[in-house]
């Protein structure tokens, strides 16, 4: 099973071995300047390495070094006026800027007594030095290229804001940088999972979009994805990862829930609250967008809102780059691609499922936590890692439910599963059910229970003539909620959101199917026409079985209540009795493998009704019936009988 390595597991978690990192020239400062910070941090309680002080005797150097660095949290480079003449200080540097671009680690260079421009541009005794350096080199390539990251880790280095000795009391310049340390270290981090498997990709992916190249100018990120993927695990990691680079931090989290109950004004007031310390009572929404823009637009901030849902939230709380300081930067997550557009979000990232090896390591911790899985155990893994279908949060809680469970019990509890979804878990998918509109509910609900598989350009057609032109914008608010998926050449949604649409339509009538708007199974199809209990709420049937024979009562009236009957999808199987009673409201008519005698037989008796349908019927008969529709094809067709 894929394991965290050590350094991304310390880096979502927080679990460093060291806080500082000093890296130094020990002939400049180590007597001095050096032998101060490090008493200063260490008496507050700082733990900081320091070379001669934390190397075991017998260790190798190079090793032990880059061991330490990789468990350090904060880095301080001391550039003195010979730190350049140090090919060990120099190596050191190289690494460290490594961690900083990255691991998200924080770098505060301390110019004792040089110039940063001579740094960056590698001029006064910083060029004398890499001359002498490179005059060494001329004979090995190897070298040349360490020389060159020698340059570039130093010109990054300069460039990054930290302290500048002068004149005056040494101790002050030391209790200053103390004082820092000290208020980055006493953040807390965010809990990010239990068992953060599968993240560290992930997180390297997001900070790819957050540097976008530069380290100047303020960037926004949107993290995106069905319910139950983790979106808010990983921008948790995110924020756990990137935190200490910023002036500000606010996490505000679950948006969408606490703006309803708490309205966004108190949102601004915990905005400013966490970046700035200002503590301040808002009247209303209006009142705090000058407010954060004129107390923030100079600072550097990490800010991510968690779970937005409407654009109304990114307008109050982040409404555009101009509001925050060079080099913030916004992280956005929502179940809604739509907002990230409409907001002018462009840099985004989808949410990957977890699967396979990565996915039973999720499920066999929280099912067995450090106990080894017993091997009777294996296929029954499996099937529950196929049943939560990559979403990790179904992995954490299927696990957690199974803990201690017996075999049979597994197998017992997914069975039920199969039958009726966990409440917990359809609670959280139907988040994004409940937020769209009603007749996007309905196309939601038509394409969960009876369109899942079918070509687009079929289904397309036979929602059209449901819903007409309006069905492409419905479609597309489906997309933008990642609640279906239009990149195929099928109808395609996730398992669990199928299984959620499904539990919204099995609710409306828990005992009875013939309540229910929707039908599809096929013991609740038999059992609704075979006993005559169709009410008038039936809105569309979709039969897929060899023969409906048995499936009809004898007086062939099964649909004669179903008065709001809109759709009837036939795949497979035939009738010789006909399906009789259809009524004017049916507008769509999918009939697989029908005769014109069962055809001619499917309406009431009145020989002057008119049945219009808009639909595709596919033909496999001769006869005296018409070939009106192939393949491919469809126009709306009127049967007079």
């Amino acid at each position: 099973m894929a394991m965290q390595s050590p350094s991304s597991s310390s880096s979502i978690s927080y679990g460093f071995a060291y806080q500082v990192f000093l890296n130094f020239r020990g002939g400049d400062t180590r007597e001095g300047f050096i032998g101060h910070l490090y008493k200063a941090l260490t008496d507050k309680g700082i733990h900081t390495f320091i070379d001669d002080r934390e190397l075991q005797r017998g260790d190798e150097i190079k090793p032990s070094l880059d061991n330490a660095i990789e468990e350090s949290r904060i880095f301080i480079p001391v550039f003195s006026i010979n730190y350049a003449s140090s090919s060990f200080c120099l190596d050191e540097l190289v690494h460290i800027i490594h961690c900083y671009k990255k691991k998200g680690r924080l770098i505060l260079p301390v110019f004792y007594g040089v110039d940063p421009t001579h740094i960056r541009h590698q001029s006064g005794s910083y060029g004398e030095h890499l001359t002498k350096h490179e005059e060494s080199f001329q004979n090995s390539k190897k070298n040349m290229e360490r020389l060159h990251q020698w340059k570039l880790a130093l010109t990054q280095a300069s460039n990054l804001s930290g302290y500048h000795s002068s004149r005056g009391y040494e101790y002050k310049f030391i209790g200053e940088i103390v004082k820092y340390i000290s208020n980055k270290i006493s953040r807390e981090p965010l809990h990010v999972a239990n068992y953060p498997v599968g993240l560290w990709s992930q997180v390297q992916q997001v900070k790819l979009l957050l540097d976008n190249g530069s380290d100047d100018g303020v960037h926004m990120v949107g993290i995106y994805g069905i319910g139950g993927l983790g979106k808010s695990t990983l921008a948790r990691a995110i924020y756990n990862f990137i935190a200490d680079q910023f002036e500000g931090l606010c996490f505000l989290h679950d948006v969408r829930e606490n703006s309803a109950i708490s309205n966004l004004k108190h949102l601004q007031e915990k905005l400013l609250l966490k970046t700035t310390g200002l503590e301040i009572k808002l009247d209303h929404v209006s009142e705090g967008i000058p407010i954060i823009k004129e107390r923030l637009c100079r600072k550097k901030i990490l800010l991510i809102l968690d779970d937005v849902n409407d654009i109304k939230q990114l307008h109050a709380l982040a409404g555009g780059l101009d509001w925050f300081g060079y080099g913030s930067r916004v992280v956005v997550t929502t179940r809604d691609k739509q907002l990230l557009t409409c907001h002018g979000i462009e840099s985004t990232h989808e949410v990957e499922g977890l699967y396979g090896t990565e996915a039973l390591e999720l499920l066999s911790w929280m099912a067995f936590k450090n106990d080894p899985v017993p091997s009777i155990y294996n296929e029954i893994l499996i099937r529950a890692v196929a049943y939560a279908s990559g979403l990790p949060l179904v992995l954490e809680i299927v696990g957690s439910n199974l803990f201690g469970k017996s075999i049979e019990e597994w197998k017992g509890t997914l069975d039920g599963y199969d039958k009726i979804p966990n409440k917990e878990i359809q609670k959280i998918l139907k988040v994004s059910y409940d937020g769209l509109e009603e007749e996007e509910q309905s196309v939601f609900l038509d394409i969960a229970c009876c369109f899942k598989g079918y070509e687009w350009e079929d289904a397309k057609h036979i929602l059209h003539s449901h819903y007409g032109h309006c069905i492409t914008h419905h479609l597309g608010v489906l997309a933008e909620k990642s609640l279906i998926d239009q990149y195929y050449s099928h109808v395609t949604l996730h398992d669990m959101i199928e299984d959620m649409g499904k539990e919204v339509v099995r609710q409306e009538s828990p005992k009875e199917p013939g309540e229910r708007s929707r039908l599809w199974c096929q013991d609740d199809i038999v059992h609704v026409l075979n006993k005559n209990t169709g009410t008038s709420k039936v809105e569309m049937i979709y039969m897929n079985f060899h023969s409906m024979e048995p499936v009809i009562d004898q007086k062939g009236k099964a649909f004669k209540k179903m008065t709001n009957l809109k759709t009837l999808v036939i795949e497979n199987g035939h009738f010789s009795k006909g399906l009789k009673y259809l009524r004017s409201s049916l507008k769509v008519l999918k009939w697989k493998g029908f005769t014109s005698e069962s055809l001619s037989s499917c309406f009431s008796n009145k020989a002057s009704e008119m049945i219009s349908f808009s639909i595709c019927i596919y033909l496999e008969t001769h006869n005296d019936f018409v070939y009106v529709n192939k393949k491919n094809h469809y126009e709306s067709i009127v049967f007079d009988f």
